[in-house]
């Protein structure tokens, strides 16, 4: 585990405003991005009959939506011990394969940093 008291400030952000999205929501999981100009795009799971995304493939589809061009990092806040090979996809597609993703458990304590490559 990292410690999240040694994390950037900047990454610490991300994964605080994933976790209050997670649960503001009440739903699985909360993700977060910073692009390249340092704007922040906040997300929950997307549950609906017709359509499902999980919290990081929705937060980087409103990155893209606001016209951000790549991608600083990314945290999703999960029960989860790792992230989905789909959204790993997502935010290497904006990103890059060197964007760090960080994994953080429902506490906001972050498990890992995975490359999105």
């Amino acid at each position: 585990m990292t410690d999240s008291n040694a994390l950037d400030p900047e990454d610490r952000k991300i994964v605080t405003l994933a976790r209050s999205a997670r649960a503001r929501n009440g739903v699985p999981e909360g993700a977060a991005v910073r692009d390249e100009t340092g704007r922040t795009y906040v997300a929950g799971t997307v549950e609906l009959p017709s359509l499902r995304l999980s919290a990081l493939r929705t937060a980087v589809a409103m990155a893209v939506a606001s016209g951000a061009e790549s991608l600083e990092a990314a945290a999703v806040v999960t029960a989860s011990e790792t992230a989905d090979e789909a959204d790993l996809a997502a935010v290497r597609d904006l990103g890059g394969a060197g964007t760090p993703v960080l994994i953080a458990a429902p506490d906001g304590t972050v498990r890992l940093t995975v490359s999105a490559g």
